[in-house]
């Protein structure tokens, strides 16, 4: 085989592997909502202590998805990519034999490590392996493949569920996954960073999850223990203390996980807060309905109906998006934000007066109101994140809005849930009947969120200065990429801008779209 022909087979080979690995992270992810009925009911481990299985993974993701790019420029993006892979099936394989939910939960919690790294290093392997427009046209398939893995992911849960029962998914990923290392090994060529100094944050990735830990177990037992009891206060002073670690050791490694510097970025700070809050609601609210459609007290669906219930949501949230950058180019990047999220709000009051008679039909246009806000929102977030920093820090800037992301999964995901678990167990007690105790506790979950998506507004309009987006095309590049930008923050690129290369921070060349890792100094 003849140089260019091993070139072409070569890219091939890694846009093969990353983009079907990342669809099947991201399907994996959307999906396990969808389960948590059916697990519960075979391990006899309550709904309650599963929400872990979803808030472990999201915070052992924000830990590592910038650490796992850093691993991958020092030791090689494509042998990080593979331990990801490896773990992967090792978690998705342990989670299939699990008897316990202990024994689920600590196998996601392996799998948020393993999704982050797939995650970084594949989108690091994409962006090194190719050039120009076919960097364009790689990233972009990329990102919609994650779009479409996220979308498709409750869908596929609820037909597995049925057919295969609830192990299946992650059978049928593990197999997916060792394919994926079989191509990387025999495709895909090892590149790595030789001018990056060696120095890898590990303190910082410990100290965040010693900072989200006892953060989400707090709000996840504060109903059971009180608010203001000793073990729920220690949680949260655990957490401030290692939020503090955590500013002190960043002041002071080589290469920080997080530029503290880059806090003092108005834009930056307000469209990172933005991606939380969106990423964190919409997340609740997929996890409340995946149970709140499932319970026989209230609409009794089977795994396959709820995930066909939630389908508008999924797909709404990514068939909006590649229409925002022209409302944005119109009226504004802030302005489109706002709108987004004042859409968003109306949806959550609207089923804040959840009843516990309520057929789907009243949950299905609130659901995509919810939807369409979130993905007017999360587009011009991501832009202005990238878009407020110069072109050495935007690959730290990306890295710090998916970590973000994570954290807003995690947390408010963590939020909803207890909020959900508690009002309904107090209306409980005092007499109601379960659909109306559920429908109590849906609604103030939603007023929950109600809240957050106003604090989306408020941060758009107060805090987020005008911008404008690049000029695309409006090629079918341009549209995936919008649609990408529902579950991840891509560095700029777009057709308009292909083959203009950035530069670090030493003057040298690095692509388009770079790792998730914090740039040389």
């Amino acid at each position: 085989m003849n140089e260019g022909a091993r070139k072409v087979a070569s890219a091939s080979g890694v846009l093969a592997a990353t983009c079907v690995s990342t669809l099947v992270v991201n399907a994996n992810t959307s999906a396990v909502s969808i389960l948590l009925p059916a697990i519960s009911q075979d391990t006899g481990t309550s709904l309650e202590t599963l929400q872990w299985a979803v808030t472990g993974y999201s915070l052992v993701g924000a830990a590592v998805i910038i650490t796992s790019g850093s691993l991958g420029d020092v030791f090689g993006r494509k042998r990080v990519f593979l331990g990801g892979l490896l773990l992967f099936v090792i978690s998705c394989v342990l989670i299939a034999l699990a008897n316990s939910g202990g024994l689920v939960i600590a196998g996601r919690l392996i799998q948020g490590a393993a999704g982050a790294t797939i995650l970084a290093c594949g989108l690091s392997l994409l962006s090194v392996g190719t050039s120009g427009e076919a960097q364009l046209r790689a990233v972009s398939m990329w990102g919609a493949a994650a779009a479409v893995g996220a979308a498709a992911g409750p869908l596929l849960g609820g037909v597995l569920v049925d057919v295969t029962g609830w192990q299946g998914l992650f059978w049928i990923d593990a197999g997916v996954a060792a394919l994926c290392m079989v191509l990387t090994v025999t495709s895909v060529a090892e590149s790595r960073d030789p001018d990056r100094p060696r120095s890898i944050d590990y303190a910082g990735t410990v100290l965040v999850a010693l900072t989200l830990m006892p953060l989400i177990l707090g709000f996840s037992k504060s109903g059971d223990w009180g608010w203001f009891s000793p073990a729920t206060l220690l949680c949260f002073a655990v957490t401030v203390l290692a939020g503090y670690a955590f500013l002190h050791v960043e002041r002071r490694v080589s290469i920080p996980l997080l530029d503290l510097a880059l806090l003092r970025n108005r834009v930056l700070v307000g469209s990172t807060i933005a991606i939380l809050i969106a990423s964190g609601t919409i997340n609740g609210l997929m996890y409340l309905f995946s149970l709140y459609f499932q319970d026989p007290a209230t609409l009794g669906f089977s795994p396959l109906q709820a995930g066909l219930a939630t389908l508008p949501a999924t797909v709404g949230l990514v068939a909006v998006t590649p229409l925002v950058p022209r409302l944005t180019e119109r009226i504004g990047g802030r302005q489109t934000i706002a709108m987004g999220f004042a859409i968003t709000t109306l949806g959550f009051v609207v089923v804040g007066f959840t009843e516990g008679s309520w057929r789907y039909v009243a949950f299905f246009l609130p659901l995509i109101a919810i939807a369409v806000g979130m993905g007017l929102s999360n587009g011009p977030s991501s832009s202005a994140a990238t878009a407020a920093v110069p072109p050495a820090q935007v690959g730290e800037a990306s890295g710090v809005s998916n970590m973000a992301r994570y954290v807003g999964a995690a947390v408010a995901t963590a939020l909803a849930a207890t909020t959900y678990g508690t009002v309904s167990t107090n209306h409980r007690d005092n007499g109601e009947s379960a659909a109306s105790a559920l429908s109590s506790g849906l609604g103030a979950a939603s007023w929950l969120m109600a809240v957050f998506s106003i604090a989306g507004v408020v941060m758009a309009l107060a805090v987020i200065a005008r911008f404008r987006p690049g000029e695309g095309r409006g090629t079918i590049d341009d549209v995936l990429l919008a649609a990408a930008s529902s579950v991840h923050t891509l560095p700029p690129l777009t057709a308009a801008s292909a083959g203009q290369g950035t530069q670090d921070s030493s003057g040298k060349p690095v692509p388009q779209a770079p790792p998730q890792s914090p740039p040389r100094p």
